[in-house]
Parts: C-alpha cells; sequence; structure tokens
C-alpha cells in the first residue's frame, strides 16, 4: 500500500473555494437591497467611470489610439499632425482616476513637437490646450449622463 502525499496548499482550495461561493450566495436576492439609479457612474462593467471614459474616448478620436485600458482608466493616443500642418505633432494622455463623475477625477496631458532640420523636437503645450480638452471631456460625459437619465 503507497500513500500518496497531497500538498498543503491543495487542501486548502477546496474549502476556500465553497466558502467563497456561499459567500456570494447569500449577497443576492435580499429585498433589502436599494433600488439602484441606471444612470449612475457604478453601473458599469470598466473600472472607473462609464462617461468620463465615454467622452474621453470620443474626444481623442481625432488621433490613433495607442493604448486604452479600461480597467486602469488611462487612454494614450499615438502621434497626429494635422493634414494642413505636417511640421507639428501632438499626443494626448488621459486618465480616469474615480468612478464618480468629477471634475477632480480627470487628468490630460498633451505632448507636442515640432519639425526641426528633420528633427522632432519637444515644443510647449499651452495650459489653456490642457484645460480645454479636460472641459470638452467634462461636457461630453455630463450630457451622456443626461441622456441616460432621460
Amino acid at each position: 500500500m503507497t500513500v500518496k502525499l497531497i500538498p498543503s496548499a491543495t487542501l486548502f482550495r477546496a474549502p476556500l473555494a465553497a466558502l467563497a461561493i456561499f459567500g456570494l450566495a447569500a449577497c443576492g436576492g435580499g429585498k433589502d437591497r436599494p433600488a439602484g439609479d441606471l444612470a449612475a457612474s457604478q453601473v458599469t462593467t470598466i473600472g472607473v467611470n462609464s462617461y468620463l471614459w465615454r467622452a474621453s474616448l470620443e474626444t481623442v478620436s481625432f488621433a490613433p489610439l495607442l493604448q486604452a485600458d479600461s480597467a486602469g482608466g488611462v487612454i494614450v493616443t499615438d502621434w497626429y499632425s494635422r493634414p494642413g500642418n505636417p511640421s507639428e505633432r501632438v499626443k494626448v494622455s488621459v486618465a480616469i482616476l474615480d468612478q464618480d463623475l468629477r471634475a477632480d477625477a480627470l487628468r490630460v496631458a498633451a505632448s507636442r513637437q515640432v519639425l526641426q532640420d528633420g528633427n522632432w523636437v519637444d515644443a510647449p503645450v499651452q495650459a489653456a490646450t490642457v484645460q480645454k480638452l479636460e472641459d470638452i471631456i467634462l461636457t461630453k460625459a455630463r450630457d451622456l449622463r443626461r441622456q441616460t437619465i432621460g
């Protein structure tokens, strides 16, 4: 007769899984749960405010996306040059920091480069440009929420 040793981690997995399932079962079906506002910012399958997320994507849609992480709330565009001004390009980053629709839940950063002697050189971005992008995103997010509420 051979005795097979079971690692201790395996012994704990089954009881932990059962405990988790029973714990989740206790969460549903209660009549004392508050009625949810369907337009609330928490009604989302992404990690950040859904209105800010959608508004941000719409606002930076002029440029190709380099990264869009809905769980982390980060949107980064690739460099974009306007057809009328190919010697200047911009890159925009948006960070959504919260699940609430608030002005301080949004951070926008922009980089700008100009072409000099065949090389791209960093150039300053006016603070008003970044502020304008934030205002556009916040206005769109509020409009999306109003449309959802009805």
